[in-house]
């Protein structure tokens, strides 16, 4: 049994709840501070200006208090639901539109900052929390290109720019949120999506390591136990030859010979828990695909494994968990996709060991090609698809698994099509659907020869 990205959940997310901390936000509002007090001391002595010192102090001095009494009253490592994060931004874009208002409005060069707050908000928070910031600060910036105290400089002149050049201000300030709200939402979207891709692959690589730790033990128990159950057979057998006529004792041996074939059978059948056989850590590669082949087999389709090599002189490999997972997920997915049949061909050439899979199947979608391999890659399905297979999200979280696990064990893969997808079903070769080759170098994947196999360790409970 093992772990398929269907078991960890369609369209696999884990929730990204209270990203934010306290402290960064806290540290984040006294650095602007203290750049609003640079900024407000430096403006009259080197430039003249004449500042409402009123207004501004109520601005920063709103800033300072609402610092002092978070850290007073909260935690500085509680971390920040999203509606908590939001009003804490909120306040900020607020303070500084206000602030910027009182000091030239479009005129003031530091009115840029106001994309800061929502930049914020689109890396950490959710999508609806990013969309009402960035349209306060629009509606906000569009505001205080109209209404605004002009800055005077201690002279009494006004600063006044040029009507196209507040229009160019505004058009600036208005694109660059815009423009980096996107881009920041999206590079964010996607590190929590490899993020989770990446847990989701750890789990199933965990998942799997722990059944092959204790793969041994059918094996193992069978061997050892062997001689003893099959005395006891021996000599139950003997006792119910010896004891004819004396039902009770004979149905008593009898039942102790039941006992023991019973015992062999929960031998053969129990799952795999409790002591590693090292006869089992490698074993030649038919071996190994079939193991990862084996829950797929009886599934409606026809998988074949076609021996390039021969069983003669199959290569001996490590039964690497990755690799047995890895390779299981890329035949789901064939058989998945497949109309009847998969092969599963193997080579071993000079240097390189080669499984290819192939299905004869409707192949990958052309435009996705260049993107598999990509966590939560989503396929636009028929309504056919949907009713047949109503659990299926997509190619994207198994295939990344089976990729990131192979590459892990040192493979190489390719994904390709066999033959042109728009071509019709009987224009198309036996061979018609997906390709998936994974190769690697021999030295990455074959046994030790000289591995020593000593005895068998019992695992930790």
């Amino acid at each position: 049994m093992t772990m398929t990205h269907t078991d960890v959940h369609p369209g696999f997310r884990y929730v990204h709840g209270d990203w934010v901390r306290l402290r960064t936000l806290i540290v984040l509002r006294w650095m602007s501070i203290a750049g609003q007090i640079a900024a407000l001391t430096t403006a009259p002595w080197y430039f003249g200006v004449d500042l409402p010192w009123g207004q501004c102090a109520i601005a920063v001095g709103a800033s300072v208090a609402l610092n002092i009494a978070i850290m007073l009253v909260f935690p500085v490592n509680k971390r920040l639901a999203d509606h908590e994060a939001m009003l804490m931004l909120l306040f900020d874009l607020t303070q500084m539109v206000y602030l910027v208002a009182v000091t030239g409005g479009l005129s003031n060069p530091f009115a840029l900052l106001v994309i800061v707050p929502v930049t914020i908000s689109a890396s950490a928070l959710e999508l609806k929390s990013t969309i009402f910031l960035g349209g306060l600060a629009v509606q906000l910036v569009t505001a205080i290109a109209f209404i605004y105290k002009p800055l005077r400089f201690a002279n009494g002149e006004i600063l006044s720019l040029p009507f196209q050049f507040k229009i160019g201000f505004w058009i600036s300030i208005v694109g660059g949120t815009i423009f980096l709200a996107i881009y920041s939402r999206r590079i964010a979207v996607e590190m929590r999506a490899m993020s989770d891709a990446l847990l989701a692959a750890q789990m199933a690589l965990s998942r799997e390591q722990k059944l092959t730790d204790l793969g041994g033990v059918v094996a193992a128990a069978a061997h050892e136990l062997g001689t003893p159950l099959a005395t006891i057979k021996m000599v139950a057998a003997e006792l119910i030859d010896e004891l004819s006529g004396q039902e009770s004792l004979q149905d008593d041996a009898k039942l102790i010979g039941a006992q023991a074939d019973r015992c062999r059978d929960i031998l053969r059948s129990m799952g795999r828990a409790g002591k590693d056989d090292l006869h089992l850590r490698q074993a030649p590669l038919i071996a190994v695909v079939r193991e990862a082949a084996e829950p797929h087999m009886d599934r409606g389709k026809n998988v074949k494994i076609v021996d390039h090599i021969g069983l003669a002189f199959q290569p001996a490999i490590l039964r690497r968990p990755e690799v047995i997972h890895g390779i299981r997920n890329l035949i789901q997915n064939a058989v998945d996709f497949a109309a009847s049949s998969v092969w599963i061909d193997l080579e071993w050439t000079s240097g390189d060991i080669r499984i290819r899979i192939v299905d004869d199947g409707d192949g990958f979608p052309p435009h996705l090609i260049h993107r598999i391999g990509d966590p939560f890659v989503r396929l636009r399905r028929e309504p056919r698809e949907e009713t047949a297979r109503p659990e299926y999200e997509g190619m994207g979280l198994g295939l990344f698994i089976a990729k990131t696990l192979l590459e892990r064990s040192g493979a190489d893969l390719t994904f390709a099509n066999a033959t042109d997808p728009f071509l019709t079903r009987n224009e198309r070769p036996e061979r018609c659907g997906a390709v998936v080759e994974v190769i690697w170098p021999e030295t990455a994947l074959l046994a030790p020869r000289d591995l020593v196999i000593g005895e068998n360790q019992l695992h930790d409970a």
